[in-house]
């Protein structure tokens, strides 16, 4: 007998989704109905002098909602080629996201350049 693979695929999908969500900390996983309050002194703009890195998480998963879970103010939200953010990070927090569940990189951003031919 056969598996039909439209049934196994979402079994896949929400097991990777209820692992991400157990990754996440505790506070990230409460929900809220009120309204945003301020972001706290914590949450304010990264230091200019702490490098940016793109995040990249799994796929299905928010990454402004991955961000605001580790307390993260992104600079740029990417859902199309990636789906990740990019942010200033500080060192404790690049090894925070690199050991978590739900990032599957933590790239220090830069410049790309080639030299050769370009390739089609």
């Amino acid at each position: 007998m056969r598996t039909r693979p439209s049934w196994t695929l979402p079994t896949a999908v929400a097991a990777l989704a209820l692992t991400a969500v157990a990754a996440l900390p505790a506070h990230a996983s409460t929900t809220s109905t009120a309204s945003p309050e301020p972001a706290p002194a914590s949450r304010a703009a990264a230091p200019a002098e702490w490098p940016a890195y793109i995040v990249t998480v799994h796929p299905g998963l928010d990454p402004a909602a991955v961000a605001d879970a580790y307390g993260i103010t992104p600079v740029h939200v990417y859902r199309n080629v990636l789906n990740g953010f990019s942010a200033r990070l500080s060192p404790e927090q690049v090894e925070s996201l690199r050991t978590t569940a739900v990032v599957e990189s933590v790239e220090k951003d830069g410049t790309a350049s080639s030299s050769g031919p370009a390739a089609f």
